[in-house]
């Protein structure tokens, strides 16, 4: 399940693996948020260069982060780095930004949206 989820009218990407009950979320669009970066490539920028800033470091929690094919603003499907909560949370640590503690309570709700969907199927509509 693909869809979009809004932190401060800001989209991220993510996908619901209903087999596995796993969130993924675009790497991108968080980094992207966290940032301030003012466009998608410049976020893909930043994410490239922490990217390898982390393994020189030995950081392979972050870094061993799935692809998955999403939807960019232009329609195509493309694969994206994305992670789970706990990559998220690790990557989060990574990125000073003020915005860090607010985008934890935030997927902290969407975790917890989630269940409540599971427990009642009619709130996903």
């Amino acid at each position: 399940m693909n869809n979009i989820k809004l932190f401060e009218d800001k989209k991220v990407r993510s996908h619901y693996d209903e087999d596995n009950e796993i969130w993924y979320f675009s790497i991108v669009d968080i980094v992207g948020i966290l940032t301030d970066q003012p466009t998608t490539d410049r976020a893909r920028n930043y994410w490239k260069v922490l990217k390898n800033r982390l393994l020189k470091e030995g950081n392979q929690s972050v870094t061993d982060c799935n692809q998955l094919k999403l939807q960019a603003a232009d329609g195509k499907f493309y694969k994206t780095d994305v992670g789970n909560v706990e990559q998220i949370f690790r990557l989060i640590q990574s990125i000073p930004s003020p915005k860090a503690e607010p985008f934890k309570q935030w997927l902290a709700k969407v975790g917890y949206e989630r269940l409540q969907e599971i427990q009642d199927p009619s709130l996903s509509f």
